[in-house]
């Protein structure tokens, strides 16, 4: 089935524009055309992907954090205005600037005047709101705190976007600085070395080791070539068809974590998130069951915190407090696990889970700042001292004939 956008004419003469579901574009045509419909236009819809970190897909395509954010702080807003909940939802689908989010809730808009809940309606959703963003809307409408719970969930994805937002900066530069240069060599190791090797070989020159290592790399990339890109290729294929499994989820996860210098710091990043998620969702007064539930579903990428989530809720619902849960779990930093006993013993979990977060993302700012103040050196070192080896390897042979030329 595929998704086709139409514009068509009614017989009175009206204009109107939507989407609907079809196998191919004859199935369209033929189902607008029997409500009697002249069609002006219709055309398949272009799905865009999402990316790693933070685009949702739904409707024509992908939905960024930003723009949910902002929906969610514009609809907290115009429901504390006195503004009906329907025609809030109207005017902001009206003027939404990313096509998925406006006809996400073009389509929740004419659920919620049909009756239907707003969790419901953003239940069908599940590509632009996922269950963080229906829980807190249900907690929101049983607790008759919508706007409040509204304003939460924009305040958590735009911290998350912020955050996302510090690491990406961080990782940008010298990831570009590095594979700029990895060209440079390559195409230096490609199109240059051959060069002088010829005319080394011509001299019948006895070359330093060096020299010889260089020119074996530089044979091995240019003679087997098409063979090593037939091999990155397989090896990426199988990796995807791997990571693709249960199995291989869960080595990801470990791999990340077990990185050296990286490892601390993706753990904390996702320590931050898991946080951060649970005190929003209990201070929204989503359940603790609930709350863990959401969160095995906002992890379930990560096959290790997803696997010892899932356990927690398993004790939790067996009459295990919290902290014992995940202490339990074993994945979970001890500091954690203390600061929610302490947590659950003086009855101010949500304040202790966000002194927690707090401080995670301190560490994350202090790690990026770190990193972005070492890394340009370090760079400059290893990328410097890579083109110093394959210089020397090339002008020792020079030496060598500028001296043989100087005896002549």
């Amino acid at each position: 089935m595929g998704r086709f956008l139409y514009t068509i004419q009614d017989s009175k003469g009206d204009t109107s524009s939507g989407a609907l579901e079809a196998s191919d574009e004859n199935e369209a045509i033929n189902a607008l055309q029997g409500k009697g419909y002249f069609i002006l236009s219709i055309q398949a819809e272009k799905e865009s992907g999402g990316g790693i970190g933070g685009r949702l897909r739904g409707g024509g395509g992908s939905v960024g954090g930003r723009d949910l954010s902002f929906f969610g702080e514009q609809l907290a807003t115009l429901l504390n205005g006195g503004v009906p909940l329907v025609r809030a939802l109207t005017l902001l689908g009206e003027h939404s600037e990313s096509p998925a989010l406006k006809y996400a809730l073009n389509q929740v808009t004419k659920d919620v005047a049909s009756g239907s809940s707003l969790h419901k309606a953003l239940e069908k959703h599940p590509k632009v709101f996922d269950t963080l963003w229906i829980s807190l809307v249900q907690a929101g409408e049983l607790s008759g705190q919508m706007p409040k719970a509204l304003k939460q969930v924009a305040t958590y994805i735009a911290s998350q976007e912020e955050l996302k937002g510090k690491v990406i900066t961080a990782l940008a530069y010298p990831a570009v600085l590095f594979t700029i240069s990895m060209g440079v060599l390559i195409f230096f190791i490609v199109k240059i070395v051959p060069t002088f090797a010829d005319i080394f070989r011509s001299f019948d020159l006895k070359l330093p080791a060096i020299t010889q290592f260089i020119i074996m790399i530089s044979k091995l990339l240019t003679q087997n070539l098409i063979s090593l890109l037939a091999g990155i290729a397989v090896f990426i294929f199988v990796l995807k068809a791997y990571l693709a499994t249960d199995a291989g989820q869960y080595s990801k996860a470990k791999f990340m974590f077990g990185l050296p210098f990286f490892g601390a710091f993706i753990k904390n990043i996702q320590t931050e998130r898991l946080l951060t998620t649970l005190s929003t969702l209990i201070e929204s007064g989503v359940s603790i069951l609930n709350a863990i539930a959401v969160l095995e579903g906002v992890f379930a990428a990560n096959k290790i915190f997803a696997g010892a989530l899932k356990a927690v809720k398993n004790d939790v619902a067996t009459g295990k407090s919290i902290s014992a849960a995940f202490k339990k779990s074993g994945v979970f930093p001890p500091l954690v696990t203390e600061m929610m006993w302490m947590g659950e013993e003086s009855g101010k979990l949500p304040d202790i889970l966000g002194t927690l977060s707090t401080f995670y993302r301190e560490q994350i700012d202090q790690f990026t700042r770190r990193f972005t103040s070492i890394i340009d050196p370090i760079m400059v070192v290893f990328i410097g001292g890579i083109v110093g080896v394959i210089v020397l390897s090339i002008f020792m042979p020079i030496f060598q004939l500028s001296q043989i030329g100087g005896k002549g």
